[in-house]
């Protein structure tokens, strides 16, 4: 398969024109990055975003990998001196990798097996013989290969058995049929193993379950095969046998009486219970859990997506809390920059309370420093943590408000190397309570300091391939980076790394250098920086932005390249640069006819409408369309709660089944997939993200078992 053909076939896959197609992939090839097509080769791509650019690369890589294989395998039958044309053409036309290696399996170097034992003491002849379904007796057949090798008529049809099954088992088009029709009428079957080992009864529905391969959805494949793996559960598949040998028979027995005929079905029931039921099996199980992964993989990703996109509290001193019982809740004021001012620790909760002294000190901090919100992990203590602050805040009768913060990752922050290089002489739980704070002054920028996998926000994350996941939460963590931009002189080098084009290596120049000669005041002052050369500053220059720089482009998302444009464009509308971002400037941009000026200059319309509206809203952050966090001063409890109130909750997991909300107690509610919306919902995803500020109704508190039922399904009006 040509490169031609290979972009004809992802164009029809992908449902993206041939020609999109091929302009994206010549610009792969030239080394450009999916964030930097994306943002600025626009007129070359047909404005395609970030995620149909990547799943272009993807099966481009997949298909170079599958041409590599076919040629490979031609290489290997052709060898054996067996490639005929009608098999190199079938091998040719394969498009996944499956179908090639079903069409390679006869040809395959096996190990000794059943069949080339019987080969070996000469049977192969008498198989053939078997096939051609003669009115002679099986004994007539078998008496001429009887010898010092073969002893009996019964061991000479059993080779012969044994050469036929494996011949049968190897037939691609069988499997390809019996695939199908295992698919379509297999079911999934659940019993339980070892009960004892299920102390929370965590598996209990799996013990007697069965259901469709083909309806069986991603949660539950996943659930069971954790259930395997801790061999709690043993699973099977059953496939209708009958269905299935009749199948064969069909394909390899003609309507016959020949004595023959017992002897090949034989064959056929061995080359399927012994071959293909337990091939075919891993299969359809590896097809299953492929499938999960990749939705959970998927939900993480867009959870994760959410979650760096929220919405950052510019220019607000925070105090960060991380709660804790025996070790005491660490206090960290931040002040509007993310400079960590002050560290503290208080016991307000048992073992080692003292609520009076904790209650001084945390007042103390709050009278000090103008902090106007109180960042809490989500943690261990959280819910008496956020009661403690509740109280202090209506003792103080304060204006000051509280988030509760999803602290996920942040102990692997903690202990991490660069948590160990920004406060080295700070504790491990002293560095979580800076995170904490951080993470609402800019979750983006706090956040990419962490493995993505580390963020749990998502369904049975351990439980995937952590190649997969950790590429794709790789990806997402770089599309939300670029599409964000990044400010050179405040950006630490966790963050730098995930811009277009910059490696490790390279960010931490840039920091290093900055360290050095103090801020950048122009976008060319980082053409100096070691190892970042021509390319990788066109790759990178477009998503680094200088606040405070002489150019006032220089501040922008527009590219260097486009610089000439933009300068003509404001000359256009009669604009100094210095007037960028007032409602003057935005008022005689919106005005330009972009597509005179498109025919005049020759330059694209969709190029100029994206210069125009970044020079309308130079300094505009996409994550300020994204619902601000919600701010509490009083607390709930679960004995507060009555089914039918209303309440405004936080999503904190967004996952197959539905939506868990922080409603402000200790336990986030569920809200299920039947109670996300009116009518049928295919998945939560398509009505909630993570971050979203929902109103819930509750409908049922279950307190022994710590469980909240919500539903965002407005109650029927009662009538009089």
């Amino acid at each position: 398969m040509d490169n031609k053909k290979m972009q004809q076939l992802i164009s029809k896959e992908l449902s993206i024109r041939p020609k999109q197609v091929e302009s994206v992939i010549e610009l792969l090839e030239g080394s450009n990055t999916v964030p930097f097509i994306a943002r600025y080769r626009k007129e070359a791509t047909g404005s395609l975003d970030e995620v149909q650019i990547k799943a272009i690369e993807d099966r481009y890589h997949y298909l170079q990998q599958l041409q590599q294989r076919k040629e490979e395998v031609l290489r290997l039958i052709d060898e054996q001196g067996k490639l005929t044309e009608e098999l190199k053409k079938d091998i040719e036309a394969a498009t996944i990798l499956k179908r090639v290696e079903d069409l390679y399996r006869p040809y395959k170097q096996k190990r000794r097996t059943k069949a080339t034992i019987a080969k070996e003491k000469g049977l192969e002849p008498l198989a053939d013989e078997l096939m051609k379904f003669a009115a002679t007796s099986l004994a007539d057949l078998a008496a001429p290969y009887i010898n010092e090798n073969v002893e009996s008529i019964e061991e000479a049809l059993q080779g012969a058995s044994d050469i036929l099954a494996e011949r049968f088992a190897d037939d691609a088009a069988i499997r390809e049929k019996i695939r199908k029709l295992s698919w379509q009428n297999g079911k999934v079957l659940s019993a339980v193993k070892d009960q004892s080992l299920d102390e929370k009864s965590v598996y209990e529905m799996y013990y007697e379950y069965e259901e469709p391969i083909n309806k069986i959805v991603p949660h539950r494949t996943l659930a069971i095969n954790r259930g395997e793996k801790e061999d709690i559960l043993k699973i099977n598949i059953a496939v209708p046998v009958e269905r299935v040998h009749q199948l064969m028979c069909t394909e390899w027995i003609p309507r016959t009486s020949s004595p023959a005929a017992k002897q090949v079905e034989l064959a056929i029931e061995d080359a399927y219970k012994r071959l293909i039921q337990p091939s075919i099996e891993r299969e359809l199980r590896g097809e299953l859990t492929e499938k999960a992964e990749a939705q959970a993989i998927h939900i993480f990703s867009e959870n994760l997506r959410n979650l760096l996109l929220q919405p950052p509290l510019k220019d607000r001193f925070v105090l960060g809390l991380d709660p804790a019982y025996r070790t005491g809740c660490k206090l960290a004021v931040v002040d509007d920059t993310g400079k960590m001012l002050e560290i503290s620790v208080i016991y307000p909760h048992p073992p080692k309370a003292d609520p009076i002294q904790s209650k001084k000190v945390f007042k103390d901090i709050l009278q000090r420093y103008p902090i106007s919100i109180i960042a809490i992990g989500n943690g261990t203590a959280s819910r008496e943590s956020e009661q403690f602050v509740a109280e202090c805040l209506k003792e103080l009768n304060s204006e000051t408000a509280y988030v509760i913060v999803n602290e996920a990752g942040a102990s692997v922050y903690s202990a991490s190397e660069v948590a160990r290089e920004e406060f080295p002489d700070l504790q491990v739980e002293q560095r979580s309570a800076v995170s904490i704070a951080r993470r609402l002054q800019d979750p983006l920028a706090e956040l990419v300091k962490i493995e993505p996998k580390a963020v749990g926000v998502g369904q049975y994350q351990h439980d995937v391939s952590q190649k997969k996941l950790a590429d794709s939460l790789t990806f997402i963590v770089e599309t939300a980076v670029n599409q964000v931009g990044v400010d050179v002189n405040t950006a630490s080098s966790s963050l730098l790394q995930y811009v277009s084009g910059l490696s490790k290596t390279v960010a931490e120049n840039i920091v290093k250098v900055r360290g050095e000669n103090g801020k950048f005041t122009a976008r060319t002052q980082l053409k100096k920086i070691p190892r970042l050369g021509a390319k990788t500053y066109e790759q990178a220059i477009g998503f680094l932005r200088i606040s405070e720089a002489k150019n006032p482009l220089d501040a922008t998302g527009i590219h260097p390249e486009s610089y000439d444009l933009a300068n003509k464009l404001l000359e256009v509308a009669s604009i100094m640069k210095e007037q960028l971002g007032s409602m003057e400037a935005e008022q005689a941009l919106a005005n330009l006819d972009i597509s005179t000026l498109s025919s005049q200059w020759d330059v694209g319309e969709v190029t100029l409408k994206d210069i125009i509206d970044t020079l309308m809203k130079p300094s505009r952050d996409p994550r300020d369309a994204f619902p601000q966090p919600l701010l509490k001063k009083d607390i709930l409890k679960m004995e507060d709660l009555q089914p039918g109130m209303e309440m405004q909750g936080t999503v904190r997991n967004v996952v197959d089944f539905g939506a868990f909300v922080d409603i402000g107690v200790k336990q986030d509610g569920l809200v299920h997939i039947s109670k996300l919306k009116n009518g049928f919902v295919k998945h939560p995803l398509d009505v909630v993200a993570l971050g979203d500020i929902v109103t819930v109704w509750v409908e049922k508190i279950e307190k022994d078992k710590g469980r909240i039922a919500l539903t965002m399904l407005p109650p029927a009006k009662q009538i009089d």
